[in-house]
């Protein structure tokens, strides 16, 4: 192939002259070369040998010049420091979640962290560009980028792997000076790796099956957040008066939506200003919940007391009010202030409350005949977890309420709590017992009058309390 540049060159008499002198000289030669060779004895022989070799050579030169041309030329420039590594990396992790990218100049061998990192820009032709660049200049991998468009300017969010080094106060700096406003950094890890549709579509799917998973799915679809479910009419059965408009309100740092159940969900994150696309999905996620219903898995659990007794262990919602409220007319007072540390006229009135999905998770523990003996609470407390135990007197000192404890809590680690509390009594050495059983770190702490003990979740021995002897779903 001709190039462009020399196909561009002038064509210059002089150049004939050399070829034409060149190739009479070369017939010369040859023909001086023939008449020596081809006069002597074994001359024509001496000149078909001759041309054999000299095209057994042309045809070696041509096969060995095929072959060494496919191999890719050897890498003398070098890796371009944080040039176009950087935005190949980019491309990778925005097509495939971002895991495994390294840009920027990073080997792959260095210590890296994760950072999610959330600034303001304007909304302004290569505003994006100076912000990648920066980042580009510190050796950081974008992973995944999110836009917040506002009335006055972009919210750009960055899933980041920064070398261990990089200090949160630099990186802040850097965002600063290539034009980014009202930073926000915190650690994040590999959960954090999933993009954001599928991070939404799994938080739906756990919505769609569980309506007790609408303030856990807020709190993760939100980051850092706290989350209360304001009810319409309180325990003692006056109206409170809250309620918010059906497309919801939302005040930079407090959203507040309609409870499909009656009153109102409250979210608060006084550390980062609410996005008009937040509010819109967690709207969406909860306009999800109102339209499909109440709904709470059924599947139960049938376990064996050590006395031999047959339990089962299931869900519960307000459609077990009239069996808890039978099993709070056979508990005795002192069981019931135990509970509730209030008048015991007034515990039926928390039932509605409590067997709520809304506000938690509820297990009931039913014998053979149908009977409910036993509740088990997993309260959401704005962004605290409570636990809570209640079991007739006539079951006490069996073993459910330990078993009903082991349960809550798994529970209370599978949504991703990191420590559950309890309220009771000193005296109440059945409760105390049962978070020792546990075999978690505890803190005790006295509250009015009142015993505190928190577990932090960490990884422990299965409950030893009951063994099943049978699983049934349903």
């Amino acid at each position: 192939m001709t190039s462009a540049k020399s196909a561009r060159r002038p064509h210059h008499w002089r150049r004939d002259l050399i070829e034409l002198a060149a190739l009479f000289t070369a017939v010369a030669v040859a023909d001086a070369i023939a008449n020596l060779v081809g006069h002597q004895p074994d001359g024509p022989f001496l000149l078909m040998a001759s041309a054999v070799a000299l095209v057994a050579t042309a045809a070696f030169h041509t096969w060995w010049a095929r072959r060494h041309s496919h191999a890719p030329p050897p890498d003398t420039t070098g890796p371009a420091p944080g040039g176009a590594g950087a935005s190949a990396g980019t491309t990778t992790a925005a097509a495939g979640g971002g895991e495994g990218s390294r840009a920027g100049g990073m080997d792959g061998t260095e210590e890296t962290v994760l950072w999610r990192l959330r600034t303001t820009v304007h909304d302004a032709p290569g505003s994006l560009a100076a912000l990648c660049l920066a980042l580009s200049g510190l050796r950081v991998d974008i992973l995944t980028l999110q836009t917040h468009p506002l009335a006055h300017g972009t919210v750009d969010e960055f899933l980041l792997r920064a070398p261990a080094p990089l200090q949160a106060q630099q990186l802040s700096r850097e965002i600063a000076a290539a034009g980014g406003t009202s930073t926000w950094i915190e650690r994040a890890d590999a959960h954090d790796l999933v993009d954001t549709p599928t991070r939404v579509l799994s938080l739906a799917t756990r919505t769609a099956l569980d309506a007790a998973e609408l303030p856990l799915a807020l709190r993760q679809l939100l980051g850092r957040c706290t989350i209360h479910s304001l009810p319409a009419v309180s325990v003692t059965g006056r109206e409170t008066g809250r309620s918010v408009p059906v497309e919801g309100v939302l005040e930079e740092t407090v959203m507040r939506l309609r409870d499909p159940s009656g009153g109102v969900i409250s979210v608060e994150r006084p550390h980062l200003p609410f996005t008009p696309t937040e509010f819109a999905r967690a709207r969406a996620l909860v306009e999800l919940d109102a339209r499909l219903g109440p709904r709470v898995p059924r599947g139960k659990d049938v376990l064996t007391l050590p006395e031999g007794d047959e339990i089962t262990v299931r869900r519960a919602d307000r459609g077990d009010l009239a069996a808890a409220r039978a099993m709070h007319d056979r508990c005795s007072p002192d069981t019931l202030g135990l509970r509730y540390h209030g008048p015991v006229k007034d515990a039926d009135r928390y039932l509605d409350h409590l067997l709520s999905p809304r506000f938690g998770r509820t297990l009931a523990v039913r014998t053979a005949s149908g009977k409910v003996v036993g509740l088990g609470h997993l309260l959401w407390d704005g962004d605290e977890t409570e636990v809570a135990l209640l079991v007739e007197d006539e079951w006490q000192r069996r073993g459910i309420g330990s078993e009903l404890l082991a349960r809550l809590v798994t529970m209370a680690g599978e949504t991703g709590c990191d420590s559950v509390y309890a309220v009771t009594q000193s005296r109440n050495t059945g409760m105390v017992a049962a978070m020792r059983a546990l075999e978690l770190p505890l803190d005790y702490r006295i509250e009015e009058g009142t015993l505190v003990i928190t577990a932090r979740l960490t990884p422990r021995p299965a409950a030893r309390t009951a063994a099943p002897t049978e699983e049934a779903r349903r």
